[in-house]
């Protein structure tokens, strides 16, 4: 049922004005949408993306069943809007923090933390990322297309970055050193989640780089 529906029609009038309350069922409907998203985080990390149900995820986030679909017209655009809501977050915490960090390798350094520290902090998530987006070829590929390229893009730059200065060896070229940086990160995330040792991810590849100089 519709907010709408259970207000009557004097009391909206005599309320705020129209304007506030647009804005109010916005950021109701915002709210409503993120905790939809993060319900389907878990609820895909627990029972795998093929055997989830939305009514689970409904159960999950508190809303009903239908509520689901004014905002998803089905569980692969779900799954879809949760990595791309969590990795459009990432990338504008990562570029926030970059900008005023003048040394290459400082920011290498600092976005593997992020990458990490953020996994790390949602393990449900790190879950979704590392298993269930690389079960269909399809859902890697349109995810990898629209969103990371771009991760791609700032990792390259900065590596670009350091060779420019001379802190970067210029003869690897800046596409083989993101792929290895990424792959690597990528392979510590996937231990992490596979490990039976509980560690602090980010912790644990940062002391490993400082051991390396």
């Amino acid at each position: 049922m519709s907010p709408r529906a259970t207000i009557p029609e004097n009391s909206r009038s005599s309320s705020a004005p129209a304007s506030a309350r647009g804005r109010q069922h916005e950021a109701s409907g915002s709210e409503k949408r993120d905790r939809i998203l993060q319900a389907a985080v878990d609820v895909f990390a627990e029972h795998g993306y093929f055997n989830a149900r939305v009514s689970d995820i409904a159960r999950k986030a508190d809303v009903a069943d239908g509520t689901i679909y004014l905002y998803f017209k089905s569980k692969e655009q779900i799954l879809m809007a949760a990595l791309e809501h969590a990795f459009a977050l990432f990338l504008r915490i990562a570029n926030q923090e970059l900008k005023d960090v003048a040394d290459p390798r400082i920011k290498l350094k600092r976005l593997a933390e992020l990458h990490l520290s953020s996994l790390a902090s949602n393990r449900g998530l790190a879950m979704v990322f590392q298993t269930e987006l690389r079960q269909s070829a399809k859902f890697l590929s349109e995810f990898s297309h629209k969103h990371l390229a771009s991760y791609f893009d700032l990792i390259r730059s900065i590596v670009r970055e350091g060779q420019e200065a001379g802190v970067f060896r210029k003869q690897v070229s800046d596409k083989i050193a993101a792929n290895c940086f990424f792959g690597a990160i990528d392979a510590m995330v996937t231990s992490w989640l596979l490990s039976e040792r509980d560690y602090p991810l980010a912790a644990a590849i940062l002391s490993g780089m400082e051991e390396r100089g």
